[in-house]
């Protein structure tokens, strides 16, 4: 293939390849050529040219296939277009030459065709260039065209196409014969010359006008007919064609001369009209139509109808948002005319009004609810409710007009039906999209929509108030603020309403629907509304048999009800279900005895109601085990199954009760069937067992008898097929954008698809997937489909032996129907049998003996060859689960072998497709047959099958089988990889273009073989290279393909390619290719360059999005007009980048799936590029916020309630900046908003990641000044400020949600930034204004809880943070916490009654929880903060009650489930008992703060405090702790302050203790460290520790805080555990302290010694576990020890893992802990007795210190200590300076221990690469801190002074200065015994020491160090000895300092460290000089030198300092302090 890579063909290595590569290594030349024309220098591309042109069309001759012939075209269009032109006529000659040609034989059509191809590519390209030569080319073409074949006729017109496009307005003379030909070409039979005459036609319409003027109503005509039949394709293609040339003949202004005559512009009505007439009377001609009409036989072709309201959609979009504002009153009239009772032969049927009606629907849907903007579908809304309105008048008035006893007019009221449908579901549909920015719509007095709504719930017609009930469940989910309301009123009306059947039946489904809806609304309705709603079904059921008027209607409200509000969930339904089972037990006779009876006493019109009510109730129990499967205990299933027997009794009579009361009792009865059915197929089967074969008899009759002869396949058999096989079904099953009225055209002619009115109770289900309304089908249809449902449970549970009869009365009644009818049934049978197989797959049952299979198999074969596409598609699938379930070998073996055997008989279409892709589907459940053989047996047939070019159908199945089989085969396929993916490449090449769906399934093929490959694509061995190429290659074909899916399947190949081999894909032109596809108007494409995108972009973000830009500024002009949705998308990245493009298409796209893939992609690349685009993202965001952002409403919001000042600068920065003219997003809609808000907080936490310049404004301007290209976050906090404002004040609530989360993160991250320009403020201060005016709005009292939720936690972290300090700044904000916090003492009575009742709950804690925040921040109070603190200290008193009130409710929510019958019955102080399960979340989420503020305003208090009015019993409510548990009767009328305190203490405790013994796995580290404060504020205080100092508590305690310690690795929780171990410790030292003092003062007289001993283990000297305090700490402190340094652990030490002896470094946090716990450590003696100590504690303790000691003594720079050495040592001290050391009992085991301490201190010593110094400070320790006998023994002292010495000669000069300090306190010891051993040993070598610096001068300052430590040490020395050897230290000492004195001319050259030394020197002499003068004036006298030296010395400093004297002479004002220096010496 390299070879092909060259400017002309290279022949040579073209000739040597077989056939099928040489069209390979063409396609691969052509495609190269194609990128290579466009960059070769014009002068190459002249010299080749001749040969290239011959190459080329010498190509033509070859019989190229379709992607060579565009190619080869494309090069001589690029070839002529960059070249000369002089030959392109020849070539033109040469190409009609071909097209005039006589051959017609097939092999020569390719030839024909590519000639026809490359005209089209030539003119399109070269234009007008080619002067007039197209007149004879157009007519040659179009001669061809009149005897060519579909193929042919299909590349004319695309040719034609081109040529138009080419010559534009020059082709004036031909447009005529072109629009003849075209017209003939829209009404073919081949789809796709349907479509390819369509895009000609588009493209002709551009310049002839005639199309939009005067022949305009023909060319709608002949679209109608083009729908006529047509495909999805088709009426993609003439819908667009129509919807544009209506659009132009309304907007055109042409008016030149010529044709002003002819020409006339139609108005917008006749517009609709002519579209009109489509939809009503379909395709044939008016005078027809009307005499059909007459006669009543005509109805509407529904392809037609379809097709025409996709028009409808293109016709508008084509005119624009803006058209559709402007005259959306017209158009929302007509089109709600199209269902206006005056056609009523358009709805003559039910399902014809059914389909007009969803076709109306969808057109308001996709134009209104596609174009519009939020501002104008709230105008629209508005409009809309106009309508109803009227509507409303005509109903009102037909029904008042006539007296009630002669029957109303019916034409009147039911022709406003449909219209009222069609509104008001448009109308709901608004308004759930809008959310609850539809808030003023629904405000607005003078529109009045719930007025509107509500007024037609009683109109006549089921179906409208079906559907206004519904249109109220979605303004519900919308603005949940209405839900209780609603409810309200529409129970109020249902109550006094109830004698109007209406009504009834009105209000009631209102009411269902309203319950539906409140799972949508995380708020909720209050709990008291269950109640109403049981009460009132309860009364409509007791008296529907008072009036038979309306018992019927009465009976089906009553269960309505019921069954909706089992919805609500088991907290709601468990108060009720008592009342529900009864009336359940009531409804159904109790015994066959009463149903027999029954039978014989009813008419039609009870057994109606009865009916009617039993289905309601089996309704009302299915909705109950769905929705609260948590009440399903044994004893409740129990009380449901005693009417079950009864109701399938019913079920086996009802045939002969339908026989007794005629007709109509039919539909009754089927929906009673239907119900039946549902209820058991949810009902674990064991529960029904006893009426199995009832039931199953019933099931076989209904499946294999069916009442209705529809065709049900379309709805029953796509969930039994695996959705991949679907696809071969056309894009009829797959997801499109049309979808919803694409479905009525599946469903076949009977039947036009789901609605409402079907069935009632589906109003408050969930709406399936995709659907805006449910859509229950005709009680017939759903009746099968339930039937099959509970057939697939119920086979697979009866006996196997009972499985061969029902298989054989299934097969016989197949056999004995026949034609259409037989069908049907073979059809439910399967359906039904496919999903009992489903059932035994999932439970691995199996399916019995040998003559079941056989029965099955005969079953499932019948079906395999069925003329039902669809049914063979299941019959496949069914066949493979059916071997799933056998799972024999053998079985399958067989199963494959008829297959086999079968495909290579059979001729027909039929077999060949279901026997293929029965092959496929074995695969997928077998995970691949293990036999080589057999897949090669299964291949070889399948590649025959796919070569079989006679039809494409029987190509397209074998391939997608094939594509299966390389799926499933896995590693045993390679073996085929390579000659399947010839076989692919060959078809792909050859394979006619309009065979969309055999190219679809290549691309299928392609797509399994590149994932077998997998990264192998990766490889560079030439087989490899040659794969990869030819996945390429096919690649490039199908993205060449005119139809979009098989380009999406192009797509996910190169995605798949991507994956696996990313060098090898092409980036730039998979980008080009998806950013073209971005706006496609098919769904499936849109989907897979959505899902490509996002892979893409998780590698390689800024790429993708540089070369969209850049392809974008290349390809500028290269977009047709007519494209209008490309040429937006490519605008809009031009102006704002792909990124800004996919957020334009998130706010427009409707799917969810793709909106997924949207932000997924959105969100890679923010978080791969937003630091370093920053600029670009943030204005992206703050594009999409302020596009809506409706400043004159904020404004009027924000400024009430305020000072004058205030009020300016809030409304100022409102105002500023909104004049903006552009924007890039035009009214984004609010999910797109929140979508931006939420990207605005990802990108902060990306800057939080990038580094800290993006937060320090300092750092970031310099930077910046360094690089202007460098961005950070701080230079933009003015627009993080302005996002967050516009988004937290706005009207959505999800957006005010998003907006005050950004805020909050913004004042968490930039709170501490400073502002550079005034020290000591911060930068946010200035945007205080901003936050004001962003919170006030939140607090209003209109406002939903979840939002003051949020606000409050923004408060305090606004007041917390610290950011503004000045008081009246602050006030603001305070103000809103403090007006919260007055709402929270109103108490639950006052609360709201719109919300469920733990909202409140929510709202509530979450003030208390700001405030708690607010109190933590401040208790350490500065001077700023006190004003602050006394803003919070006035409110304390109060907060302190709420406070403990909630920690008391969470305490009691805490308590596990058996203590439940305890709590108080009313609820707590802040939630109700019944919603307790809700309100739990709300506590667990504030409880840890509120704990900590309690716990430190009760220390501030020291637990002293206790309000006057405590315990007294006149308070409304409990608030504090002391009532907990008592019956006001038993409760004290006052406590004691030392009980409330005890109460308050244990209350603490416990909560804490209760959280922390077993933190959840997801606790949040902040409440677990806030309990952690808490506990240690509470130690902090003297009388809670002295509850615990002497109790068990204490012991506890510390077992749960190790075991957190264990759990938990964070430091900062382990440390602040520790933190409260040390506390508790010190409560237990207070506490024997006390014991101590107290004994003291007992036994004043007795003395010391006789005092009883107190402290741990004083009896027995052994620690208890579990029992003792001491034990718990060291057991806390071993944990955290050994987790630092494994090397403590003795059990390790001998392992090998630590044996290295290596030193691990311990990080800062490290360190920290092991500090913490040895400082506990040290603690620990003070509360244990001498012999407890002695026994159990002391080794331990020595070991662990010494053993930190160890590890952790290792050198840091500047001789400095570790922390964790300098607290071993402290520890040390601490332990060794004990009073129990001396104590007498204890003496002596003391000593030994501590000798044996030393010793092992002294045997670390020997380790290498220890820290000496380390080591020595822990000797003197010993020898400082112990009593004399521990260290005077010989031979620890030997040791001792031998590590000395070692360490004196050390080279370190920092080590020997340390070693001297040690020395220096050694030898001032107070006890001779210890200390003159060291003197005697070491001051020699001291001295010696000193001696030798005379000639070493020191050279640094750390050697000047150790010589002035050397001479500390010997002076000290002299002080200390004894008189009569003084006097021959001095003489040793004085020569060593006069030595180091400098003469005055060495003073002046000495370096600083000899003249400092000097200096020393001589003020050592001076000090010791007088003090031994006798010694002195002797030396001086022996050593004359000396005597000179020393006065040289003297002399020189006094002259030094004369001139220093002088010199500060002049400065008077630090004279003084030298003066005193001068004085000194």
């Amino acid at each position: 293939m390299e070879l092909a890579h060259s400017l002309l063909l290279n022949e040579e290595a073209y000739n040597q390849l077989g056939e099928f590569q040489k069209a390979e290594f063409i396609f691969e030349w052509l495609r190269f050529l194609e990128k290579l024309l466009p960059v070769t220098s014009k002068a190459d591309i002249r010299e080749n040219q001749k040969k290239l042109v011959e190459q080329l069309t010498s190509l033509l001759n070859s019989s190229p296939g379709p992607p060579t012939r565009r190619l080869v075209a494309k090069n001589l269009a690029v070839l002529y277009s960059t070249g000369d032109t002089f030959s392109v006529y020849q070539t033109i000659d040469k190409c009609n030459e071909l097209i005039r040609s006589k051959d017609d034989s097939p092999s020569y059509l390719p030839t024909k065709l590519a000639a026809v191809v490359c005209l089209g590519y030539l003119y399109k390209k070269l234009g007008r260039i080619l002067g007039n030569s197209f007149t004879d080319t157009v007519g040659n073409v179009l001669k061809a065209m009149k005897n060519a074949e579909s193929q042919g006729r299909y590349e004319i017109m695309l040719s034609l196409q081109n040529i138009l496009n080419g010559l534009g307005a020059a082709a004036i003379p031909c447009h005529r014969d072109i629009y003849k030909a075209a017209r003939s070409c829209l009404t073919d039979r081949s789809m796709a010359v349907r479509c390819a005459a369509a895009k000609c036609l588009l493209e002709l319409q551009n310049e002839a006008v005639f199309m939009w003027s005067t022949d305009l109503d023909s060319v709608v005509t002949l679209c109608f007919k083009s729908f006529e039949g047509s495909n999805y394709d088709v009426r993609l293609a003439v819908s667009k064609l129509l919807g544009t040339v209506l659009a132009r003949a309304l907007t055109s202004k042409q008016t030149t001369a010529s044709t002003r005559h002819n020409f006339r512009r139609i108005s917008l009505e006749e517009a609709m009209e002519l579209l009109g007439t489509g939809f009503l009377r379909g395709s044939c001609g008016f005078l027809r139509a009307s005499g059909d009409m007459l006669k009543g036989t005509s109805s509407v072709n529904r392809d037609v109808r379809v097709g025409v309201t996709q028009t409808y959609v293109v016709f508008v979009s084509t005119l624009g948002a803006q058209w559709l504002e402007r005259n959306f009153s017209a158009f929302l009239s007509h089109t709600l005319y199209l269902v206006s009772q005056s056609h009523s032969k358009a709805i003559q049927s039910q399902m014809d009004a059914i389909g007009c009606r969803r076709c109306v629907s969808f057109i308001l849907r996709a134009t209104v609810g596609g174009l519009l903007g939020e501002k104008a579908q709230i105008a629209a809304a508005k409009e809309i409710c106009q309508a109803i309105w009227k509507l409303k008048k005509v109903v009102d008035g037909a029904v008042s007009d006539s007296n009630l006893e002669t029957k109303i007019s019916t034409t009147d009221v039911t022709a406003s039906q449909h219209v009222l449908v069609c509104a008001l579901q448009e109308l709901g549909s608004l308004i759930h999209g809008l959310g609850t920015t539809a808030a003023p719509l629904l405000q607005d007095s003078s529109t009045g929509v719930l007025e509107a709504v509500i007024s037609v719930i009683l109109h006549p017609s089921i179906s409208v108030r079906l559907t206004a009930a519904w249109c109220l469940r979605c303004i519900a989910v919308a603005l949940p603020s209405y839900v209780s309301l609603l409810l309200d009123r529409c129970i109020e009306r249902l109550t006094t309403l109830k004698s109007s059947p209406e009504a009834v039946t009105g209000y009631s489904f209102a009411v269902a629907a309203l319950l539906g809806a409140v799972k949508h609304c995380p708020l909720g309705i209050p709990h008291g509304k269950g109640k109403v709603i049981m009460t009132v079904a309860e009364d409509l059921l007791c008296s529907a048999s008072q009036n038979s008027r309306i018992s019927l209607q009465r009976t089906q409200a009553g269960w309505l009800l019921i069954a909706a509000l089992m919805t609500l969930g088991p907290a709601v339904v468990q108060h009720h279900l008592p009342r529900m089972l009864l009336l359940w037990k009531c409804i159904f006779p109790s015994s066959p005895k009463d149903l027999e009876t029954e039978k014989t006493r009813g008419d039609s019109f009870t057994w109606q109601v009865t009916l009617e009510g039993r289905a309601g109730a089996l309704c009302a129990i299915k909705s109950f085990v769905s929705h609260c499967a948590g009440l399903l205990t044994d004893e409740v299933v129990q009380r449901l199954l005693p009417p079950l027997p009864s109701a399938v009794d019913l079920l086996t009579q009802l045939s002969s009760i339908n026989k007794s009361y005629g007709n109509s009792l039919k539909t009754p009865s089927t929906v009673y069937r239907h119900k039946l059915y549902e209820l058991l197929a949810v009902l674990p089967p064991k529960t029904y067992e006893g009426s199995f074969w009832a039931v199953l008899k019933e099931l076989v009759a209904d499946l294999t008898v069916p009442d209705s002869q529809i065709d049900t396949s379309t709805f029953l058999l796509p969930p039994l097929c695996h959705e991949n096989d679907l696809l071969l079904l056309g894009p009829l099953l797959q997801e499109t954008d049309h979808r919803f009225i694409e479905e009525q055209l599946l469903l076949g002619n009977s039947i036009a698809g789901g609605s409402l009115e079907y069935d009632p109770y589906s109003i408050y289900e969930k709406v399936a997937k995709g659907d805006s309304v449910p859509k229950p089908l005709p009680p017939v249809l759903s009746v099968i489909s339930a039937a099959t449902r509970l057939f697939g449970v119920m086979f697979s549970h009866v006996a196997e032996s009972h499985r061969l009869q029902v298989l054989e009365q299934l097969l016989n009644s197949i056999k004995q129907t026949k034609g259409s009818r037989q069908q049907i049934v073979q059809l439910n049978v399967v359906s039904a049998f496919s999903t009992s197989l489903k059932h035994l797959a999932n439970c691995k049952g199996s399916l019995g003996p040998e003559e079941v299979r056989r029965s099955a198999l005969t079953l499932v074969m019948g079906a395999l060859e069925s003329n039902n596409p669809l049914l063979r598609c299941a019959a496949a699938e069914c066949l493979a689960r059916l071997a799933q379930v056998v799972s024999d070998t053998a079985f399958t073996a067989g199963l494959a072998q008829v297959s086999f055997d079968k495909l290579k008989s059979a001729r027909d279409v039929v077999s060949r497709t279901g026997h293929s892709l029965a092959l496929g589907c074995l695969y997928r459940y077998l995970g691949g047959i293990g036999s080589t053989q057999h897949l090669n047996a299964c291949v070889g047939i399948l590649y025959t099958l796919s070569q079989d070019s006679t039809s494409p159908d029987v190509q397209a199945w074998a391939l997608h089988s094939l594509s299966l089989i390389v799926d499933l085969a896995g590693p045993l396929y390679h073996m085929h990889v390579e000659s399947t993916l010839s076989l692919v490449l060959m078809l792909l090449l050859t394979v006619p273009p309009a065979y969309t769906e055999v190219h679809q399934s290549l691309g299928r093929c392609l797509n399994a073989l590149i994932t077998t490959l997998g990264p192998e694509l990766q490889g560079s061995s030439t087989t490899v290279s040659s794969l990869r190429t030819s996945c390429l290659l096919g690649c490039a074909v199908m993205q060449d393909n005119p139809d979009c899916l098989v380009q999406a399947q192009a797509i996910s190949c190169l995605q798949q390619l991507h994956m696996f081999a990313p060098r090898h894909v092409n980036l730039s032109s998979l980008v080009s290719c998806l950013c073209v596809n971005l706006c496609s108007s098919y769904l499936l494409l849109r989907r897979a360059v959505a899902a490509c995108l996002r892979q893409l972009v998780q590698r390689e973000a800024a790429e993708v999005s540089e070369y969209a830009v850049a392809l974008v500024k290349e390809n500028r002009e290269d977009f047709t007009p007519g494209d209008v949705l490309k040429v937006t998308s490519y605008v809009n990245i031009r102006e704002i980048g792909l990124e800004g493009a996919l957020l334009g298409l998130l706010d427009k796209e409707l799917d969810q799936r793709l909106c997924q893939d949207i932000k997924e992609t959105l969100t890679h690349m923010l978080t791969s590029m937003a630091v370093e685009k920053l600029s670009f993202w943030l204005k992206l965001c703050k594009d999409v916020l302020a596009a809506s952002a409706d400043f004159s409403t904020v404004v009027s919001i924000d400024t009430t309630q305020e000072e004058e000042t205030a009020k300016v600068d809030d409304a100022s920065i409102l105002t500023s900046d909104s004049d903006e003219r552009f924007h890039p997003f035009s009214n984004p809609r609010w999910s797109t908003r929140v979508f931006a808000a939420e990207c605005v907080c990802k990108i902060i936490s990306q800057c939080e990641n990038a580094g800290s310049a993006h937060f320090d404004i300092t750092l970031a301007q310099e930077r910046k000044q360094r690089d202007s290209r460098d961005d950070f976050l701080v230079l933009h906090l003015a627009d993080l400020i302005r996002m967050a404002f516009m988004a937290a004040t706005d009207h959505s609530d999800q957006l005010r949600l998003s907006g005050l989360q950004t805020l909050q993160i913004v004042v968490r991250k930039f709170a501490a930034v400073p502002e550079p320009e005034f020290p000591g403020h911060v930068i946010l201060e200035q945007y205080q204004a901003n936050v004001g005016a962003a919170l006030r709005p939140a607090f209003a009292p209109e406002t939903p809880p979840d939002v003051t939720a949020k606000a409050c936690q923004v408060c305090s972290a606004w007041i917390a943070s610290g950011v503004v300090s000045d008081l009246n700044d602050l006030r603001r904000v305070h103000q809103l916490l403090v007006s919260s916090l007055l709402k929270v003492q109103a108490g639950k009575e006052a609360q709201s009654q719109q919300y469920n009742e733990s909202t409140s709950t929510m709202e509530i804690l979450a003030v208390l929880k700001a405030w708690a925040e607010v109190k933590e921040n401040y208790r350490d109070v500065t001077s700023s903060a006190s004003g602050l603190l006394d803003l919070v200290q006035a409110d304390l008193g109060t907060l302190s009650k709420l406070w403990l009130a909630v920690l008391q409710d969470f305490a009691l929510l805490t308590l596990p489930s058996e203590y439940a019958s305890q709590l108080p019955a009313e609820g707590g102080t802040f939630y109700t008992a019944e919603t307790i399960e809700n309100a739990r979340p709300h506590y667990y989420n504030s409880w840890a703060l509120i704990l900590y503020a309690t716990a430190l305003w009760l220390t501030s208090t020291g637990f002293i405090v206790v309000d006057p009015d405590e315990g007294v019993t006149n308070l409304s409510r409990p608030v504090t702790p002391t009532t907990m548990c008592q019956d006001s009767s038993t409760r004290p009328l006052v406590k004691s302050p030392e009980d409330v305190n005890t109460d308050r203490f244990h209350l603490i405790l416990g909560i804490s203790v209760e959280f922390l013994c077993s933190p959840r796995s997801d606790a949040a580290m902040e409440n677990i460290i806030a309990c952690l404060h808490a506990l240690q504020a509470l130690f902090d205080v003297p009388w809670p520790r002295s509850k615990i100092g002497g109790d068990q508590l204490g012991v506890e305690l510390l077992n749960v805080l190790h075991r957190l310690i264990l759990t938990r690795e964070s430091p900062d929780i382990q440390l602040a555990a520790l933190e409260v171990v040390q506390l508790i410790l010190f409560a237990a030292q207070e506490h024997v302290k006390e014991k101590r003092r107290s004994a003291e003062v007992d036994d004043g007289a007795a003395e010391k010694e006789t005092l009883p001993e107190f402290g741990e283990g004083k009896d027995t000297g052994g620690l208890v576990p579990g029992k003792s305090l001491v034990f718990a700490t060291l057991e806390l402190c071993v944990c955290i020890l050994v987790r630092q340094l494994p090397q403590l652990n003795p059990k390790l030490t001998c392992s090998p893992a630590v044996q290295s002896g290596k030193h691990l470094l311990l990080s800062e946090d490290g360190s920290r802990l092991v500090a913490a716990a040895l400082v506990i450590l040290s603690d620990v003696p003070a509360i244990c007795s001498p012999e407890g100590m002695l026994i159990s504690v002391l080794p331990t303790i020595l070991y662990l210190i010494i053993g930190v000691l160890k590890e952790t003594a290792v050198k840091l720079q500047e001789g400095q200590l570790p922390l964790t050495v300098a607290a071993s040592l402290q520890a040390l001290k601490g332990l060794l300076s004990s009073p129990m050391a001396r104590a007498e009992k204890s003496r002596t085991a003391w000593t030994d221990l501590l000798r044996s301490a030393l010793v092992t201190v002294l045997d670390y010593g020997l380790l290498q690469d220890r820290d000496e110094v380390s080591l020595l400070t822990a000797i003197t320790v010993f020898i400082m801190s112990t009593s004399p006998e521990v260290t005077t023994i010989e031979c620890l002292q030997k040791h001792c002074i031998e590590k000395f010495k070692i360490t004196l000669d050390s080279k370190d000069p920092l080590v020997q200065c340390k070693c001297y300090q040690l020395l220096h306190s050694i030898f001032q010891h107070p006890n001779k015994t210890v200390s003159y051993p060291y003197i005697h040993s070491l001051a020699p070598s001291i001295v010696s020491k000193l001696q030798e610096a005379e000639k070493a001068k020191p050279e640094n300052a750390a050697e000047l160090q150790v010589i002035q430590e050397g001479i500390k040490v010997v002076t000290a020395l002299t002080a200390t000895a004894e008189e009569e050897h003084r006097a021959h230290l001095v003489a040793g000492l004085l020569p060593i300092l006069i030595s180091f004195l400098l003469d005055e001319n060495a003073l002046v050259s000495a370096t600083n460290s000899a003249r400092s030394l000097h200096e020393f020197a001589l003020q050592n002499l001076m000090q010791i000089g007088p003090q031994y003068s006798s010694v002195f004036k002797n030396l001086m006298a022996a050593s004359p030198t000396m005597k000179a030296r020393l006065e040289s010395a003297v002399k020189g400093n006094q002259e030094s300092i004369k001139t220093k004297t002088a010199k500060y002479a002049k400065n008077p004002g630090k004279s003084s302090s030298i003066q005193l220096k001068t004085n000194f010496l």
